[in-house]
């Protein structure tokens, strides 16, 4: 069966619920070109999951994908067909119907400026807040691919805190706020894609997991005069250095890119959440940021709203007790 034939197969369905959600998704999209494996199993579960709600499109689509003739009837209960195709996924155990999760995430990929606990409780109805949080938070760990791939040729990298520099600190003191390392890549006069993770200071124990998960090595990494990165050549970089002291050029001149980036996060985090972002949560936050950022000029919604329910697949269940707990601070290799 091909990818092709999976994802119009669950579009499809999803078009019978919300006619002109489904002509959006699917516009300007070519699925037959693609016919890897690895997709085409993404494919089945994204159209799995599209027909967990309704039964006579589970059975088409199973016996379809099973090698059989579409109308053959399932043994299962419906609840279990649900049940078995949202396992493995961040809809596991799920007590809501997946049509409203899909209605979720439709909502969360087409506001520009992100989303809140309170603004898709009043949307979608819900009559707890908690849940809200709960599947924003969900929704969050998909927005970034593990494999994704890393940045190349010049990039831009700096640090910058959110909330903005405590008091009687510095760059390698960080006190109550949150430091944030900042990848940019460069094209031409404008900002490519970005990395972001936050650190526990500006040290090189810090800051070299975050460039080498973030950057591909040999390439152009451009940064101020912090002499931490003048250990950037033997971690198999070339290194750009700009001295900002005393060079005549404020850090918004000499480095744009980042410190726009920079200023754009703090004007969302401030406009959108109200500042009201704990540390433990905050990853997730910059995952949310840099997922909007790298497809801010994509012209269609839908392809946003595929992606996360293509990634949204293929994660692990995330429980509500580990998303209290949020993200362990610490430096990863």
């Amino acid at each position: 069966m091909s990818v092709g034939y999976a994802l119009s197969s669950g579009f499809s369905m999803l078009a019978a619920w919300e006619p002109s959600l489904g002509q959006r998704i699917t516009r300007g999209r070519n699925w037959s070109s693609k016919t890897d494996s690895a997709r085409r199993r993404t494919a089945e579960r994204i159209s799995w999951l599209f027909a967990g709600r309704r039964g006579s499109c589970v059975r088409t689509a199973r016996a379809t994908w099973l090698g059989g003739r579409p109308g053959i009837a399932s043994s299962a209960p419906r609840a279990t067909r649900r049940g078995r195709s949202a396992a493995g996924t961040i809809f596991h155990q799920t007590h809501k119907p997946l049509r409203l999760w899909f209605r979720a995430m439709w909502w969360l990929t087409s506001q520009k400026y992100g989303a809140n606990a309170m603004g898709l409780q009043r949307v979608l109805g819900l009559g707890s807040y908690r849940t809200a949080w709960t599947w924003l938070h969900k929704l969050r760990r998909a927005m970034v691919r593990p494999e994704r791939d890393r940045l190349s040729g010049t990039v831009e990298v700096d640090e910058t805190f959110v909330g903005g520099v405590e008091a009687g600190g510095g760059r390698r003191h960080v006190g109550k706020k949150a430091l944030v390392a900042i990848a940019a890549d460069v094209r031409g006069r404008t900002i490519g894609r970005i990395r972001m993770r936050r650190i526990r200071d500006s040290s090189a124990d810090s800051l070299r997991p975050f460039i080498q998960e973030a950057i591909m090595p040999s390439h152009v990494v451009v940064t101020d005069g912090l002499p931490t990165y003048l250990g950037l050549p033997e971690w198999g970089y070339h290194h750009e250095r700009k001295v900002i002291l005393g060079s005549g050029n404020p850090a918004h001149v000499a480095m744009p890119r980042v410190h726009r980036v920079a200023s754009l996060l703090d004007r969302w985090w401030l406009g959108t959440y109200q500042g009201a972002i704990r540390p433990q949560h905050l990853d997730y936050y910059l995952d949310e940021f840099t997922f909007r950022f790298n497809r801010r000029t994509s012209r269609s919604r839908g392809k946003l709203f595929y992606r996360l329910v293509q990634q949204a697949s293929a994660i692990t269940p995330t429980p509500y007790q580990a998303l209290v707990g949020g993200r362990p601070q610490q430096n990863r290799s």
